[in-house]
Formats: C-alpha cells, structure tokens, sequence
C-alpha cells in the first residue's frame, strides 16, 4: 500500500468529524490551573485550563492548535474529562501511549472513543500531537494537586 493511501486511510471520516467538533473550546476565564503543551515535531499546540474541586476536573477549556489527530484526541479528551480525576487522565494517557506505540488495547472509559486513532501507530511523527490534550491535563492535574498540598 502507498504512503499516500496509508494518509487517506489515516485520515478516516470519523477522525474529521471530531476534528470539526471539539467541545469545550472556550477558555476559562479564572482557572484553578493553565499549561501549555507543543509537540517539538510538528509545532501543535494544546493548551488546558481546569478547575478542579475534592480532585476532580470540574470545569475544562481548551485552546487547540494541531493536526485533525490531535484535534480529534482534544475533541475525544474534552468530551469526557469533566468529572476525571489525577488518576483516571494518568491511566488514560498511558493507554493511549501504549497503545500507540506498544500496540496496547484501546484506553479504558470513558476514553475508549480514542481507538479511532489506532491507524496512527504507523506514522510515530504524529504520535505526539495525539498525546497533547492528554498530556496537558495530566500536568495541569499534577501542577494543582502538588498547589493543594502544599
């Protein structure tokens, strides 16, 4: 099969469809915590703003500036990570991690949407994009959980 065919297939109607759909594309305008991930490869962008009360993710926006996977794995993230804490984003991303480079089974609920990804475990140079929304969260949980200790 061509690389240019392995691109289209890569590219499936799904992956565009939420691409096009991301939701919670506002940022916050008093989060409890921001950061800012860039994928050195490509130059994608995810930035996340929480809120988080008892641990738990209360309020999310996102700033998204990546290819449709990235777009599509921030549209996946911002759909189910109200409610998620430290440790559901943690196993989350290490899912999607191995999953993508491990060939790992898709991540766990409510993530599992992710699997639409699986056709770009070939192409390692966007494996990092896919990984920002998720990336970014999990830090800016770690960031307000070492705030709330201390």
């Amino acid at each position: 099969m061509s690389s240019e065919t392995d691109l289209i297939k890569l590219y499936s109607s799904r992956i565009l469809a939420l691409a096009a759909d991301i939701p919670h594309l506002d940022r916050l305008d008093t989060p409890d915590v921001s950061v800012k991930k860039r994928s050195p490869l490509c130059g994608s962008t995810v930035t996340v703003d929480l809120k988080v009360e008892d641990g738990k993710i209360t309020d999310f926006g996102q700033d998204v500036k990546a290819c449709a996977l990235g777009q599509a794995a921030a549209a996946v993230v911002g759909e189910h990570v109200i409610g998620c804490s430290l440790e559901t984003i943690k196993t989350a991303r290490d899912q999607l991690k191995s999953m993508l480079t491990e060939g790992g089974p898709t991540p766990d609920a409510p993530f599992e949407e992710l699997e639409v990804l699986i056709p770009a475990r070939e192409f390692k140079n966007r494996h990092a994009s896919i990984m920002l929304a998720l990336d970014a969260t999990l830090e800016a949980l770690q960031q307000q959980s070492e705030e709330s200790c201390a």
